[in-house]
């Protein structure tokens, strides 16, 4: 009869990790890159609830499920944000202080004609406010980009 401790095995499993490769919102899919180096599929029924998006850069974990063609991500949690192209752009990369202020006064223009639509209790139509929410976001880089 032998005697001696009982030996159990645990198995460890690792939720993999990595960053947005790139995300075509329009499509509703995308492709991550593992930590490991591989190329994931994710799409957008994936991503965490209230997410439309996701932004290249952006360090994500997730869980992986073999599809028909490859890998591919399921419970998509955001880790990190995508690093803003603000942070790491240098202020010699910031468009002359000249030429922002043409840009910052067409804005201006732009936001009394949203606000206008407002007042009258209607957001402006799609395209418009897409055109503008991208200008406000590459405005605001430059901005930040001195910071």
């Amino acid at each position: 009869m032998r005697v001696g401790a009982s030996i159990h095995q645990v198995e460890v499993f690792r939720v993999p990790t990595g960053k947005v490769r790139f995300f075509n919102e329009d499509k509703g899919f995308g492709f991550l890159s593992s930590d490991e180096g591989e190329d994931v599929y994710v799409h957008a029924s994936a991503l965490p609830k209230g997410t439309e998006a996701l932004q290249r850069g952006a360090r994500v974990e997730f869980d992986i499920a073999q599809g028909r063609r490859g890998d591919q991500a399921l419970s998509v949690r955001l880790l990190e944000p995508a690093p803003s192209v603000a942070k790491t752009m240098a202020i010699r990369d910031r468009k002359p202080a000249d030429e922002m202020t043409v840009v910052v006064e067409d804005l201006i223009v732009v936001l009394d004609h949203a606000g206008a639509s407002l007042r009258r209790g209607k957001y402006p139509d799609a395209k418009v406010s897409s055109a503008l929410s991208k200008t406000l976001r590459a405005v605001a880089d430059q901005f930040d980009a001195g910071a």
